[in-house]
């Protein structure tokens, strides 16, 4: 297997490209600098003149995660709440394209060009009024809600040796009641993870509506 070095072909880009690709067959834990080497037709030093270990590489597939969001301030005429919900929904349809993609960008150093976007974003916010604190924050705390929804909805659960045939019933039968209100609540919203998603994430923009109007009075 020929090693291409410098340059033969490979890039930081390429590299991670590759592995975003990689991703979708082996996932975060399949992925190694010598299976990504192999991927590529080279031999695993030729990776290290492009990335120095393999949180580096992880660290650039994270930003190439959050940028495909299309990360930057509001449209046009476009209000802030809008603009968070809609920027929400496309930074978690972008976790959710990429296998293991919360896992990956949770524990990421993101690099300048995200961080610049970043910045850009938040000034908007200030623009709306939002304090430079205030918009932090709000970033922050919608960030983190939809890494750890996705992270659930992708991590892998162990199924039982004989499910049962009506999971609502038998949940019925542990708790002594078949009208118990956990049995009616997943009854009513049918643990639909979208459905679940849009209620978590529009109790974050109300409160958040409330604490901008509190920081204005």
């Amino acid at each position: 297997m020929e090693t291409r070095g410098r340059s033969g072909g490979l890039s930081r880009p390429v590299l991670i490209d590759a592995a975003r690709r990689l991703l979708t067959e082996v996932g975060l834990d399949g992925l190694t600098v010598r299976r990504l080497a192999a991927e590529l037709g080279v031999q695993s030093p030729a990776l290290y003149w492009h990335v120095r270990t393999k949180q580096e590489l992880l660290d650039g597939v994270a930003d190439a995660i959050v940028l495909s969001a299309g990360m930057g301030p509001p449209r046009p005429g476009e209000g802030w709440r809008a603009w968070l919900r809609r920027r929400a929904r496309a930074y978690r349809a972008a976790l959710l394209a990429h296998r293991d993609g919360a896992r990956i960008v949770a524990n990421a150093r993101l690099g300048p060009e995200t961080l610049r976007r970043l910045d850009q974003e938040l000034a908007a916010m200030v623009e709306h009024g939002f304090s430079p604190a205030l918009a932090l924050r709000t970033i922050t705390a919608i960030t983190h809600y939809i890494n750890g929804s996705v992270l659930q909805q992708q991590s892998p659960r162990p199924e039982p040796a004989e499910p049962p045939a009506d999971p609502l019933a038998a949940l019925g039968a542990l708790l002594d009641d078949p009208d118990a209100t956990l049995v009616v609540a997943l009854r009513e919203t049918g643990a639909n993870a979208d459905e679940a998603f849009e209620h978590g994430l529009t109790a974050l923009l109300d409160g958040t509506a409330a604490a901008l109007a509190a920081a204005t009075r």
